[in-house]
């Protein structure tokens, strides 16, 4: 062909546009300009994504595909795509018209959809319904299965679940589990899974019937659509509508199935699994149990040599048990035999599971009774395990298996379990300590094997968890301290290894068990004078006082341990609360410092003798112990004037003084008849001690052997003029009262004998009048001079401290407060009331015999009070005319 010669063209006019330019304008804006087909090939991924936003459904097509093939090949290429900007446009694509774009669109996001950020992206741009909108039926399976990706990839996020729910995509998602296409069934099922932690996915489970097609896909052949669909009816069958539902469909058998095949024994722990919650359905164990499907899988659980499922077996067991009537069943099943063998595996997980579920059957008496020979001996064994979590649940397992069962108590001693035990007090782990201290006091209940427990140390092994920050740990400790603390050696181990002033402290807890089980411990440990003085130094008391007054913290052991404190201390109970019982015996060193109030400290009485004399009222000691220490305490002694801060300096005396106990301020009771209770009847006790006799005495031959005596004990108390007196590095002892020694022994030799109850009374009250000052009457008791007696008492003694056998001029409050001591001393019941103004009387209880009751029934007893002052002896009847004249005149 020849080469065509182009003609010239002609310059155009100059105001008009170039002819072609022309053209182009009339064709572009008539629309029918044409553009031959242009190929482009780009390297930058920036460039590609600048044409998802072209018109052309080719250019998305194939912009898509590159897309799709650069996201697989890495986290990398997905972020990028982020930072360009491609997942906006993305999800416009997913309402494209053309199928293609729209399948490509699908596709990218269901890859991109696993990174973190697009997810949140997406969730932003809420495209929730826009890929739910893909798995409509008509479209291809293609599309199904990148949408169900994406969705599975999104439904990991909590927020992304409740749009997946709220735009209805539970639904399409169960009908794709029927899908012909592995991967849609995959993606559909895990989607599934994953929406089925939220309860409300749950119940719109239910509400679909999702469970027969999610029971077809264990018929697949991929194991990882088969262990899905376990795990997402391990979910739903923690409803029992759900549970209900797989039984009605044969959900129990296709689970068997799974089991009984080998080749599926990677499925086994979430069949087993599955099963638990099966088990939980009464009626579905009672129909595994008749199809005997229950042995099989007992049997199963036993002889299978994979730990996980071993350890689902038992965690199965476990679970179900908490029902009474699937522990029946399970007993008469003999599972017992199955989880003793368990704890005889390798794998510590199978370990723990067996021993929880031990801990859940021994809830059954008959299966209680079981482990005593077969269970215990092995739980002991696994106390002593390397783990600390196996520890943790042998130790349950011993605690509910000892509790309310002696037989497994001791048991749990013979096979060595005490050291093991108390080792575990100082483990790592909260409920290990707390389980191993359940057992601990529940063996300290039988006082063989508490014996046996201090000889390990028990109570100085207790101060760790006594100090713990764990209220159920503080709550096992206090109660082990409550059954251990109940002789003189196990108090004196926590008073020495510091355990009391923890104790103390955990009554203060806001925990109400914690408060409770303090209070119980310091109730058991206030038997103890010594102890009781220490708790009452560490304000227990106080803190006590204070949780009684309020109604919501108080408890009935709070109030008994505030009273055993003050009945160990009757000082400050009668301070406190003005009034003291017949069975509150005086003994010495009790002391009457007057009324405080509550919150008050009283001051103990060493303090109160060093103290100088005062205008502060007189305050009254029982003594009655005769010391070589004290020099006689009578008005006459000229060495009543050194007073009582005194101290030991001759070795002789020492010795001398340190074979009588002096249990300041709590003193032992003397050897007198009201070492035992009083009786309530008759208000005496008839019982002579033998140390009454020795206290009473021969006071024949005084002449000099006497005076010498008195001589020296002058010269041991004028000794800490010259060696320091008060010195904290000597023993200091109460001032004697020989006058109160000579009282108690003059009403034993004449009073004490008298048989009758009422004579008994009125010869004790005119003698204590008569020591007093005799009768007064009521027109010249302002004459009586009393106060002054007391002012030389207290300046001659140089001490606030007056003993009440040197006072010889008391009034009510003085008489009442002899009468009491002695009472007690020879055995007769009486009260020590204090009164307003100085005021103080005693009651006694005495048989009305004008009042007899039926045949063969004692007379009523009624209460008098005893006239110390007008008419000594007298006895006025409670409540009566000339009673209150008495006690408020």
């Amino acid at each position: 062909m020849g080469k065509k010669i182009k003609k010239e063209a002609e310059p155009p006019p100059k105001d008009v546009l170039p002819r072609n330019l022309q053209r182009l304008n009339t064709m572009g804006a008539a629309g029918n300009l044409y553009f031959d087909p242009l190929t482009i090939e780009s390297k930058k991924v920036a460039t590609v994504v600048l044409m998802l936003n072209s018109p052309e459904e080719e250019i998305l097509a194939k912009a898509c595909e590159a897309i799709y093939r650069f996201a697989l090949k890495g986290e990398e290429n997905k972020a990028t795509l982020l930072e360009l900007g491609a997942v906006e446009p993305l999800t416009k694509l997913l309402t494209h018209e053309d199928k293609i774009v729209r399948r490509n669109a699908t596709m990218i996001l269901g890859i991109l959809a696993s990174n973190n950020d697009v997810k949140k992206l997406l969730r932003e741009l809420d495209v929730m319904s826009s890929v739910i909108a893909q798995l409509a039926p008509e479209e291809e399976v293609l599309i199904h299965e990148f949408a169900t990706l994406c969705l599975a990839n999104m439904s990991a996020e909590y927020t992304s679940k409740v749009q997946i729910y709220e735009h209805g995509g539970l639904e399409p998602l169960i009908r794709l589990l029927a899908s012909p296409d592995p991967d849609v069934k995959k993606n559909s099922i895990e989607c599934i899974y994953n929406l089925a932690q939220d309860f409300q996915c749950r119940a719109m489970l239910q509400e679909l019937n999702a469970i027969p097609s999610i029971l077809d896909l264990l018929k697949s052949e991929y194991p990882i659509i088969q262990l899905l669909a376990l795990k997402t009816l391990g979910v739903i069958t923690n409803d029992k509508e759900a549970r209900a539902m797989l039984r009605d469909n044969q959900g129990v058998d296709h689970l068997i199935k799974v089991l009984e095949t080998k080749e599926l024994n990677d499925l086994h722990t979430e069949a087993l699994s599955v099963m638990a919650n099966c088990l939980e359905d009464m009626d579905t164990l009672v129909l595994i149990q008749q199809t005997g499907i229950l042995k099989k899988l007992l049997s199963f659980a036993e002889n299978s040599t994979i730990p996980d499922i071993q350890k689902n077996a038992a965690k199965a067991i476990t679970k179900a048990a908490y029902d009474p009537e699937i522990r029946k069943l399970f007993h008469e099943q003999e599972v017992e035999k199955c989880l003793v063998a368990l704890l005889g595996s390798e794998n510590d997980g199978t370990k723990i599971a067996a021993c929880q579920a031990i801990s859940v059957m021994c809830e059954n008496s008959g299966s209680k009774e079981f482990f005593n020979n077969q269970g215990i001996p092995q739980l002991i064994q696994l106390l002593k395990s390397d783990s600390e979590e196996v520890r943790e649940a042998a130790a349950l397992a011993l605690a509910n298996l000892t509790t309310c069962n002696t037989a497994n108590v001791i048991a749990a001693a013979e096979a060595d379990g005490i050291d093991p035990l108390i080792n575990i007090l100082s483990s790592n782990r909260d409920g290990a300590i707390a389980n191993a201290a359940t057992v601990l006091a529940n063996m300290a209940m039988q006082e063989p094997l508490r014996v046996k427990m201090q000889n390990h140390d028990v109570m100085h092994a207790l101060l760790g968890p006594l100090c713990s920050a764990n209220t159920v740990v503080q709550s096992k400790a206090a109660l082990m301290v409550a059954t251990t603390a109940c002789d003189v050696e196990a108090r004196t181990e926590l008073r020495n290894s510091g355990g009391l002033e923890p104790l103390v402290e955990l009554l203060c807890s806001k925990n109400d068990e914690v408060r409770r089980h303090a209070s119980w411990a310091v109730m058991v440990c206030a038997n103890d004078e010594l102890m009781a003085v220490e708790l009452f130094r560490l304000g227990a008391l106080d803190i006590l006082e204070e949780i009684n007054l309020s109604v919501s913290r108080k408890n009935k052991f709070s109030e008994a341990a505030y009273n055993k404190l003050l009945n160990n201390y009757l000082s400050l109970k009668y301070s406190l609360t003005g009034y003291l019982s017949s069975s509150n015996i005086i003994n010495d060193g009790f002391y009457d410092y007057g009324r405080i109030n509550p919150g008050t400290k009283l001051l103990p009485l060493k303090d109160l003798c060093l103290q100088e004399p005062s205008d502060l009222r007189a305050v009254l000691l029982v003594n009655s112990k005769s010391s070589d220490v004290s020099p006689p305490a009578s008005m006459e002694d000229k060495s009543s004037d050194i007073g009582y801060g005194r101290s030991i300096s001759s070795s002789s005396s020492l010795r001398r003084v340190s074979k009588e106990k002096t249990n300041y301020p709590f003193s032992t009771r003397s050897g007198s008849p009201t070492e035992d209770k009083l009786e309530p009847t008759s208000g005496r006790n008839t019982a002579v001690s033998k140390s009454t006799t020795k206290e009473k005495g021969s006071r024949k031959g005084r002449g000099k052997k006497e005076e010498e005596k008195v001589k020296e004990e002058e010269e041991v108390a004028a000794a800490p003029k010259l060696t320091g007196e008060g010195s904290p590095d000597k023993e200091w002892y109460p001032p004697s009262d020989l006058d109160f020694c000579v009282y108690v022994d003059e009403v034993t030799k004449s009073i004490f004998p008298i048989t009758n109850i009422e004579e008994q009374i009125e010869a004790l009250a005119k003698y204590v009048a008569e020591k007093m000052g005799g009768k007064v009457s009521k027109e010249k008791l302002h004459d009586f001079g009393w106060e002054l007696h007391i002012s030389e008492l207290k300046f001659q003694l140089k001490s606030n401290v007056v003993p009440i056998g040197q006072i010889k001029k008391g009034i009510f409050y003085h008489r009442a407060f002899l009468f009491k001591a002695l009472a007690d001393k020879i055995g007769i019941g009486c009260s020590l009331v204090r009164g307003e103004y100085g005021r103080a009387w005693n009651e006694v209880k005495l048989m009305n015999e004008s009042r007899k009751g039926l045949i063969g029934a004692l007379p009523p007893l009624e209460v008098y009070v005893v006239d110390l002052m007008f008419h000594p002896g007298r006895l006025m009847k409670l409540r009566s005319k000339e009673a209150d004249l008495y006690r408020y005149l």
